[in-house]
């Protein structure tokens, strides 16, 4: 069973960056409570939340994290007004437009979870012209959930199977959890070691939830703006404190 590291309980910070998670999971809340404290529209918040991930994203490559998976816009943020879900389509823009000249020298790679048909012609050209840069280089992956819901994931997978299953690629009485892993948007990509949550909320909000089913959960009252390397440490202790036993003894 996954333990939870208490809002208040002091981590060590002195992480052992020779043990590190293979793949670490950020739901990037807390931008719009951030931009309010200082008197600023949520847009503000969005814009210092970005720099932030580039900031976390390029530290977590260079300290050797082999996949990172951030929660940037899910299915539900489409209710939110026009002008927010206006404005973080935007910052998304001008962060691909930046990774693309930049992937050469950084050699990240990036891959998007979720459905991007909603998204526009621009927005989805730029993800796959991402992707395929990305499939030259060899290191870490940094994976955005886009458009990504848990439960939608998760309805997709089980109507993909079902339809292999009518066509005859697949039988229904040999499914596994590898099986139906490979119908998943994260098919190939090893389940999230760690889930870091900023901004003092206690739940996951319809994130990775096939893949966290065995991770570690740490949530700090840090909003994300504010998440630095030294947050990120914390919770990286943290984690290396847990006795992860998989269901076992």
């Amino acid at each position: 069973m996954a333990l939870f590291q208490k809002k208040n309980e002091p981590a060590q910070v002195e992480a052992d960056l020779t043990r590190l998670p293979r793949h670490i999971a950020i739901i990037m809340d807390g931008n719009g409570r951030w931009a309010r404290k200082r008197g600023l529209p949520r847009t503000a918040g969005h814009a210092a939340g970005a720099e932030t991930f580039r900031a976390i994203a390029t530290y977590c490559k260079d300290i050797g994290i082999d996949y990172l998976t951030v929660y940037a816009f899910s299915t539900e943020n489409w209710k939110r007004p026009s002008a927010e879900v206006s404005s973080i389509m935007g910052l998304l823009k001008k962060y691909l437009l930046e990774a693309i000249g930049q992937m050469e020298r950084d050699r990240v790679k990036m891959e998007f979870f979720g459905d991007l048909s909603p998204l526009s012609p621009e927005l989805r050209e730029l993800c796959e012209r991402t992707r395929e840069i990305s499939r030259h280089y060899e290191g870490c992956q940094v994976n955005v959930c886009l458009n990504y819901g848990g439960r939608d994931e998760l309805i997709r997978a089980a109507q993909a199977y079902a339809q292999d299953c009518i066509e005859g690629r697949a039988d229904p009485n040999h499914l596994s959890p590898e099986r139906f892993g490979g119908y998943l948007f994260s098919k190939g990509v090893p389940d999230p070691d760690l889930v870091i949550r900023p901004s003092g909320e206690l739940r996951l909000s319809n994130f990775l939830l096939w893949q966290s089913a065995y991770a570690e959960f740490y949530f700090t009252d840090v909003l994300w703006p504010d998440f630095s390397k030294e947050e990120l440490h914390r919770a990286i202790a943290a984690y290396q404190g847990r006795n992860r036993r998989f269901g076992g003894v």
